[in-house]
C-alpha cells in the first residue's frame, strides 16, 4: 500500500521526532492513504514536498485501528493530546484537524459534553493517519520518492 507524508523537505529515512505539541495519536511519524492530505500538510511550509513510500504491515507489531469516529477514538486522541503514551507500535484513524482540535479541546475544558462534541464534529471531507510510533514500526515503510509541490 502506498502511503504518503507532507513536509518541508525529502525524508528519505523516516524518523520519530520528539515535539513541543501533542499529536492526535501522540508522538509518531505521521503518514496517509489520502494524497491530497499530504499535500494539504506540506502546503504549511514554504517548499513543500509530497514523500512516498511503501508500507508493508510486519507480524508482531500492535496495531490500533479506529474505523470512524467513535467515543473510543475521542477518548484515545484526548489521552494523547494530554499527553499520555499508549504502547501501540502504529495507529491508524481519522484525524482531529484544526477545527476538530478546538471541539476536542472544548471538551477536555468541559465547555461541551460528548454529545455536543458530535453534532460538531462532522467532517466536510475524509481524513485518514496513521502514526508510525515506534522504530519498528518504521521498519514498514520504504521510501519510494519525494516530490516538489
Amino acid at each position: 500500500m502506498e502511503v504518503y507524508h507532507g513536509s518541508n523537505m525529502k525524508v528519505a529515512v523516516p524518523q520519530i521526532l520528539q515535539g513541543r505539541y501533542t499529536k492526535d495519536f501522540g508522538e509518531g511519524f505521521y503518514c496517509t492513504i489520502l494524497r491530497r492530505q499530504a499535500e494539504r500538510w506540506a502546503g504549511r511550509f514554504d517548499t513543500p514536498m509530497l514523500n512516498s513510500y511503501e508500507y508493508t504491515l510486519r507480524e508482531g507489531l500492535q496495531v490500533l485501528e479506529f474505523e470512524e469516529m467513535t467515543d473510543a477514538w475521542l477518548d484515545f486522541v484526548v489521552a494523547c493530546r494530554s499527553g499520555q503514551p499508549h504502547d501501540y507500535d502504529i495507529v491508524v484513524g481519522a484525524m482531529a484537524d484544526d477545527q476538530i482540535y478546538n471541539y476536542v479541546a472544548d471538551f477536555i475544558r468541559g465547555a461541551i459534553t460528548r454529545e455536543q462534541f458530535w453534532v460538531l464534529a462532522q467532517f466536510k471531507y475524509p481524513t485518514h493517519q496513521m502514526a508510525f510510533c515506534t522504530e519498528a514500526a518504521l521498519k514498514c515503510l520504504t521510501f519510494k520518492y519525494a516530490k516538489d509541490l
